[in-house]
């Protein structure tokens, strides 16, 4: 992947994971104009990126994301034109596309303060591990705005169900880490410090995998969102005709063949 230094986040890759993180720790790891932008591009070249077949989004510092910069964001909005508000809120959702769009698992891992568009990043993921200190808040609605951003109103009753995310898109409060696990927003709950080696162990159980595979199973989760159960069912045995043409198949096949664990090479 080229850019594999980013100016506005940090970002180490090993073994096939990247492992992704905002920088202002002594902030909360608030978002501005410029590490939404290169967030968004970031993930939308990882369909492109061979290196890279897992992504952990981590927190740092103790804590996730506060959401968007109060100065660096909020107070400019308030003096923008209709159509310059439109580019924002747009581009704000492209990221989450280009999150969903990426083709690539991405675990998010949630520590303290997780709130605004740092909980809608952490909903974007594919899934999440937290810490029992992990707080996470749609709050658009504390700051005059509507629940519905960056896809939250689509997005979050498929994980929590729909009452429980009225509730919190409604009211805006805080869910607790046990809430979160309980209502299956997050996979599971682990202690601060093993968070982070524990989320990278799923990335990389992942990583080792049969990446085409993955690949189009993320696709399906989002594309299936929008179709009939026939359609469905249909897609599916597209999709698994195309992955049974790939040499991972083969591979899982000649190493049970031989009682050996395969080892995928994501072609």
């Amino acid at each position: 992947m080229n850019n594999q230094n980013p100016t506005h986040f940090l970002c180490d890759i090993a073994d096939g994971v990247a492992t992704i993180s905002l920088d202002r720790p002594e902030r909360k790891n608030p978002l501005t104009f410029e590490s939404y932008a290169e967030l968004r591009d970031w993930f939308r070249a990882l369909q492109y990126a061979d290196d890279i077949r897992a992504v952990v989004f981590a927190a740092n510092g103790g804590n996730f994301s506060s959401g968007g910069d109060v100065h660096d964001i909020i107070g400019p909005l308030t003096k923008m034109s209709m159509k310059e508000l439109l580019a924002f809120t747009r581009m704000t959702g492209d990221l989450v596309k280009a999150i969903i769009g990426c083709g690539t698992p991405v675990i998010a891992a949630v520590d303290g303060v997780c709130v605004g568009a740092g909980a809608i990043i952490a909903m974007a993921a594919d899934m999440r591990l937290a810490t029992p200190e992990a707080k996470t808040a749609f709050l658009f609605t504390r700051v005059g705005l509507a629940g519905c951003d960056m896809g939250a109103c689509a997005i979050l009753p498929r994980i929590i169900g729909q009452s429980r995310a009225a509730e919190l898109l409604y009211t805006g409060r805080s869910m607790s880490a046990e809430e979160g696990e309980r209502w299956g927003f997050y996979n599971r709950l682990t202690a601060a410090d093993t968070l982070l080696s524990e989320a990278q162990a799923l990335a990389a159980g992942i990583a080792a995998g049969p990446n085409f595979g993955h690949m189009m199973t993320k696709t399906m989760l989002v594309q299936e969102w929008s179709m009939s159960l026939e359609q469905a069912i249909e897609a599916e045995a597209q999709a698994q005709a195309i992955c049974m043409q790939t040499a991972d198949f083969k591979r899982a096949f000649d190493a049970f063949v031989v009682k050996e664990k395969p080892e995928f090479e994501g072609n």
